[in-house]
Order: structure tokens, then C-alpha cells, then sequence
């Protein structure tokens, strides 16, 4: 469980830093952004590492209306994160599409796995996104939109949703995690 919850640490704190430690990310000059990528892909690696080897309490087990549930919620996560990267209508409706995505995205992994490394893992991680957004909107409380984008965006949102989800979902199958029951 320790390599897991530094995992979660090792995402999250580099991320927060920019807004958590402004004047130590701005005397780094442009060398925080490999630091920042290190450090979160490091913690990615332990987040796996630590999450095949955790053992905890299980509080509630699959069902197929939670796998159900999840898929939903899965589909429009990975919708946010393209929609954020192709600054659909939506994006430019929302502030914070990527981060809802990821708040959505742990909602439905903790849903679907009742058990205490799946708490400490996406459970981190929601709660990262929200710290995120809270601390955005205190630094930055004016928003501007993006601007317009052709409509074959959304269409390309849309595609790539549906390519990255099929993808998502085959990865699970590999790794033993059947997505779809």
C-alpha cells in the first residue's frame, strides 16, 4: 500500500505545486515542466505497482448494474478529456472539463471496486482533480472560453472517444480487469 499512496503523492503534488508553491515553480524557469513530467510519470508507474500488489477490506464487490454504471460514466469521462484537448462546444461551455472527467472517471472506478487500494487510488486522485479545480479558480477566478473550433472537432471528439474507450477497454482485458462484466 506504500508504493501505492506514494504513487498517488508523486501525481499530485508536482501537479498542485504551480499553485501551491507559486514562487518556487516560477524560480525553477522553465525547468519544472521535465521535473513535473518525471516525478508524475514515476508516480504513475508506483500507482501500478502499488495497486496489483495492495490488499485491503472489500466493502461491496462488481454487479453488473455497476459495471453498467461505470462504462456510462467511463464514456463520458474519456469525452471530457478529448473534448478539453479539442476545445469542443462543451469545452467552451465548461471550465474544467479534463479535471471533471478524471473526478468522473474515479467516481466510477470506486463504484465498480469496493475495496480500500481502489479507495486510496482513484479516491486520491478525485481528490486531486477537485484540489485542482478549487485552486484554479482561486488563482485564476476570471475565465475566457476558448475560441470556436469547426464543427469536424466535435465530430473527431466524438471518433476518438470511441476509439480511446475500445482501447481503455482492451487494455483492462489484458491486464484481467473485464470492463464489460
Amino acid at each position: 500500500m506504500a508504493l501505492l499512496i506514494l504513487g498517488v503523492l508523486l501525481w499530485a503534488l508536482p501537479h498542485l505545486g504551480k499553485r501551491l508553491v507559486p514562487g518556487f515553480h516560477r524560480a525553477l524557469q522553465g525547468s519544472e515542466k521535465p521535473m513535473v513530467a518525471g516525478l508524475a510519470s514515476l508516480g504513475i508507474v508506483l500507482m501500478v505497482i502499488g495497486y496489483r500488489m495492495s490488499e485491503g477490506a472489500v466493502f461491496w464487490g462488481r454487479h453488473p448494474a455497476t459495471v453498467g454504471i461505470n462504462n456510462l460514466l467511463m464514456l463520458v469521462s474519456v469525452y471530457l478529456f478529448a473534448a478539453a484537448g479539442m476545445k469542443t462546444a462543451l469545452a467552451r461551455k465548461m471550465r474544467h472539463p479534463m479535471l471533471i472527467g478524471m473526478i468522473l472517471w474515479s467516481i466510477a472506478h470506486i463504484l465498480v471496486n469496493g475495496d480500500v487500494p481502489s479507495f486510496v487510488l482513484f479516491g486520491g486522485l478525485g481528490l486531486w482533480a477537485v484540489l485542482e479545480i478549487v485552486l484554479i479558480n482561486r488563482a485564476v477566478p476570471k475565465w475566457t472560453p476558448p475560441k470556436a473550433k469547426p464543427a469536424k472537432f466535435e465530430a473527431m471528439a466524438l471518433g476518438g472517444t470511441l476509439l480511446v474507450f475500445g482501447a481503455i477497454a482492451g487494455i483492462h482485458y489484458l491486464l484481467g480487469y473485464p470492463a464489460f462484466g
